[in-house]
């Protein structure tokens, strides 16, 4: 079992509830064995509705209260919305700068996020931002030229070491969730407003899903990743 003591993560995620889908598990478990978590949510989620009698501004609020209840169960250090709209975020300016920003500010040694090269039909917001907070590890976080002013932030470069890709089509980690398996369907049920099956109907289909990598660890389930080692 790897020493998460002292480890400080960063969770980039495109819209609330995404990270819960993908490595819910994993990010419970890190919690637990004492990692310093912090998730950054790129999307308030604002189109995240079916009902007509709802409103943008209503559902990302709901979406946001979801976030911070799921937070609790998943153990997480803090929570910052980036408040982008759904369907929004770009890939240049200002969104990377952002990301810079919270690596800067948060220096993890692992940044945990969505893999945006998934192939066939994808969520723009999706490989947005994984293709984004790839490019805020490496290079921009890294180089004292690529964002001066925020150096007069106080903000100085920093290397993070490893990425880890959720939802990717090409995994090569898997990781035991089976002592977190219900921390990740409790956490991905506190976003009641995007779970359309009952929790009982839902953790059979999630539970099928993860269990086919489980045997990669000798586990009942497990969460699948793409590993980038950078060097130091």
């Amino acid at each position: 079992m790897r020493d998460m003591r002292d480890k400080r993560v960063l969770v980039i995620t495109p819209h609330p509830d995404d990270a819960e889908s993908g490595a819910g598990g994993t990010i419970a478990k890190w919690s637990s064995l004492g990692a310093d978590i912090v998730l950054v949510v790129c999307t308030n989620g604002d189109k995240g509705t079916s009902d007509r009698n709802v409103s943008s501004q209503e559902i990302a609020a709901t979406r946001r209260q979801e976030q911070l209840e799921s937070a609790k169960v998943l153990g997480l250090t803090n929570v910052v919305f980036l408040d982008h709209s759904d369907q929004g975020i770009e890939n240049g300016e200002p969104f990377r700068k952002e990301l810079v920003r919270e690596i800067r500010s948060h220096r993890p040694d692992i940044v945990l996020t969505i893999d945006p090269e998934r192939k066939w039909v994808r969520h723009q917001d999706h490989f947005v931002t994984g293709r984004v907070a790839l490019d805020a590890v490496f290079p921009y976080a890294r180089d004292y030229l690529a964002y001066p002013d925020l150096i007069d932030e106080g903000l100085e470069p920093h290397k993070t070491l490893e990425v880890y890709l959720w939802g990717t089509d090409d995994p090569d980690t898997f990781i035991d969730i089976d002592d977190h398996f219900e921390d990740k369907i409790n956490a991905l049920y506190c976003h009641a407003s995007q779970m359309s099956s009952s929790k009982a109907d839902g953790t059979v289909r999630i539970r099928n899903r993860f269990s086919a990598y489980g045997p990669k660890v000798n586990a009942e389930v497990a969460e699948a990743f793409k590993r980038l080692e950078l060097r130091s």
